[in-house]
């Protein structure tokens, strides 16, 4: 899966919440906000950013072929520059991610996993340092309940479209995600580019008032109608 102009590095750099103003100053969706991170990195890291591995989950039968369990292809098809991006939210509780997964995806060197489900075995994947975000927690294994319904399909992430709920997204195999105690947020592959420019163009000017800030400046002045109109696309 190529990355050019090394866009997952420029994503690793911002947190959820420029990157969240960029969406809103450009008029896209993409942030989902009831995604709790459940496990971190090594020294305790939050932000994860990488191009999404995508997999359905929920009851039914398998795609034909020698049976396997869930997560496996998605591990097999990702690497250091990816997230795994699982959809379970079929309402049936059973684990779409788990321990041995876990330990599977760390060997890979995969990012992160981001599951709209429940996640087992949280216990493994604090002990693994391996960052995982998910909408709940489950000890119910998927074996009898859930399968794999596809890998690198599209998947839909996120809850209603009712105050606070973010909205759902669809996500597609090599969109880009990026996660952080924020929010999950997902963005197109083909906007990725203006989307980066934007958030590191509010990066850039926050940062300036920050100095501001530190220097001395009044509140008011630094936070006035430069900040209040910094979203509008003019601007």
């Amino acid at each position: 899966m190529t990355d050019s102009p090394n866009h997952v590095q420029r994503l690793r750099r911002l947190d959820a919440c420029a990157v969240s103003d960029a969406l809103d100053k450009l008029g896209l969706p993409g942030v989902v906000t009831h995604l709790a991170q459940r496990s971190s990195g090594p020294g305790g890291a939050s932000r994860i950013a990488g191009r999404a591995v995508t997999m359905k989950v929920g009851p039914g039968q398998p795609p034909a072929g020698p049976p396997r369990h869930l997560g496996c292809s998605a591990i097999e098809q990702a690497d250091s520059h990816s997230v795994i991006v699982v959809e379970q939210r079929s309402g049936v509780e059973a684990g779409c991610w788990g321990g041995l997964l876990t330990l599977g995806a760390k060997v890979r060197g995969v990012a992160g996993v981001i599951a709209d489900g429940p996640l087992r075995d949280v216990d493994e994947a604090i002990a693994y340092e391996f960052p995982i975000y998910s909408r709940s927690l489950s000890a119910r294994t998927a074996r009898g309940r859930v399968v794999e319904l596809g890998t690198q399909v599209p998947v839909t992430i996120g809850v209603g479209t009712g105050p606070g709920l973010g909205g759902e997204v669809l996500v597609n195999p090599g969109d880009y995600v990026l996660a952080d105690r924020s929010a999950v947020i997902f963005i197109a592959a083909e906007q990725i580019e203006q989307v980066l420019e934007a958030a590191e163009t509010i990066v850039a000017k926050e940062a300036a008032m920050a100095k501001a800030i530190l220097a001395g400046t009044p509140m008011t002045q630094v936070m006035g109608g430069n900040y209040e109109h910094m979203l509008e696309k003019s601007i």
